[in-house]
Order: structure tokens, then C-alpha cells, then sequence
């Protein structure tokens, strides 16, 4: 049954993953942790599908409140899925972007790209360490060894990042075949970068904690105390938070 063996390969991705990427999952919360103690915020930004990896992180019950997602409309798949795809590919728009943003040294930006090879994520996360943020990159190596940089520089995200956490999914995403059936079928990417954003979230959390600093983290605004506290939230931050 397919779907048993979309479970047994994402699972051996994901145990591996973990195993292999523990020490940069670490190095990364160290950076996420030093801006939220600092009272300043973590930027995350992804083109199309990987918008998602900011929406994970923002505004939701359980998260930190010091997340600045990055939604930037021209790289939604709304209203135009392809214009997503064109756009990623245009250099000289998402460094000035980050321009629009409130941002420090002192932050921190989580850039995901499966493949990484597109110039937008290459352009913001250069334009990031120009400011003298730590820059944290979620890509796929294997898929990003397979293609060339669609960027001047020659770079991919990889290479423009502080730490890198390789995400386990094979070149092309897709994992499933069947006979008769000439593409493969049925990506892993999303499993697997989900898992490390909240793990980077609990791990950043620990390290907040154990400095000494209580991190402001969202609670479901469907509890009776839920409003009340995420106001208050909302209100410390939304100076430093667009979409607040």
C-alpha cells in the first residue's frame, strides 16, 4: 500500500534527519534564542510552498510570539500560482524588501528553500548577514547539489547562510513510483521542514528558559484567559511584527 510506504520512507528521513542535523538544529536555536532574549524578533521567509514554514511558526497557540513571518504577497501561490515561480526568480527584490522590515543585527532569519537555488532566497539571505543577522537556512542538499544557482553570485542558499539544516528529502521531492507511471509521486519536504521549525521553537524555547528569560509564547485564543494574554503580546510586538 502506498501510503504505508509514504510513512516507512518519511519516517527514515525524518529519524535520520534528526540524528544528522542535531548539532545545527542546536547552533540554529542558540541564534534564535540570543535575538528573542534581546528583545528583538526571528524573521522567516519562504517563496511559494515554503511560505507555509513562516505560517507554521506565526501567530498560532503553542509559538513564540517574537516571529516575523515574511509573507510576501508576490511570492504567494495566490492569486496566481505561477507568478510565484517567476518571482522567486527575479534578483534585486527580496534584499529590498527586508529594507521595508524593522530589522537588527541582532535578529535572526530562517530561510527555507528545498532546492535553494532561486534568486530570491539567496538575494534576502545575503542582504540579511549585510545587516549583521545570523541566517539560518532549511534546504534540501541533495536536491540542491543536483541544480545550478539561478543567481549572479553563482550561490545557493547554502552557501549564504550561517548554519545549514539539511533537510533529508531526495532531489525532485517526490518519493513514490509506480508502474505505468512515469513521475514520481508525493513530496516529504513539508514533513520534514515542519518538524525542525518546531523543533528549533522548543529548543529555543529550553534556551530562553535556562538563561533566565521568560519567552512570550501565544496561547489558543479559543481558551477563557486566551484573548486577554495575546493582546498583551500583541501589543509588545507589533511594532516589530508587520502582520501584527
Amino acid at each position: 500500500m502506498k501510503f504505508r510506504e509514504y510513512y516507512d520512507i518519511v519516517s527514515e528521513q525524518l529519524g535520520r534527519q534528526f540524528d544528522e542535523e542535531a548539532g545545527n538544529i542546536e547552533k540554529a536555536a542558540e541564534y534564535c534564542a540570543a535575538s528573542v532574549c534581546s528583545g528583538r524578533v526571528i524573521h522567516v521567509f519562504g517563496c511559494g510552498h515554503s511560505q507555509m514554514f513562516a505560517m507554521e511558526v506565526f501567530y498560532r497557540a503553542g509559538g513564540l510570539v517574537p516571529v516575523n513571518a515574511l509573507l510576501i504577497p508576490h511570492l504567494a501561490l495566490f492569486p496566481k500560482a505561477k507568478l510565484s515561480t517567476l518571482q522567486e526568480r527575479v534578483e534585486g527584490f527580496t534584499d529590498q524588501y527586508l529594507e521595508l522590515e524593522d530589522t537588527d543585527p541582532r535578529d535572526t532569519l530562517i530561510v527555507v528553500s528545498v532546492s535553494g537555488r532561486n534568486a530570491g532566497v539567496v538575494d534576502i539571505a545575503l542582504e540579511a548577514k549585510k545587516i549583521g543577522m545570523k541566517v539560518i537556512a532549511l534546504t534540501s542538499r541533495d536536491f540542491s547539489s543536483s541544480t545550478t544557482s539561478r543567481h549572479s553570485s553563482g550561490k545557493h542558499l547554502a552557501d549564504a547562510a550561517d548554519v545549514v539544516i539539511d533537510l533529508k528529502c531526495v532531489s525532485g521531492d517526490a518519493v513514490l513510483e509506480m508502474e505505468g507511471l512515469e513521475p514520481r509521486f508525493c513530496g516529504t519536504s513539508t514533513v520534514l521542514g515542519m518538524a525542525v521549525m518546531e523543533a528549533l521553537v522548543a529548543q529555543t524555547v529550553e534556551n530562553c528558559v535556562k538563561a533566565g528569560y521568560t519567552p512570550p509564547i501565544y496561547v489558543s485564543s479559543n481558551l477563557d484567559k486566551g484573548d486577554a494574554i495575546n493582546a498583551e503580546h500583541i501589543r509588545n510586538y507589533c511594532k516589530l511584527i508587520t502582520c501584527l
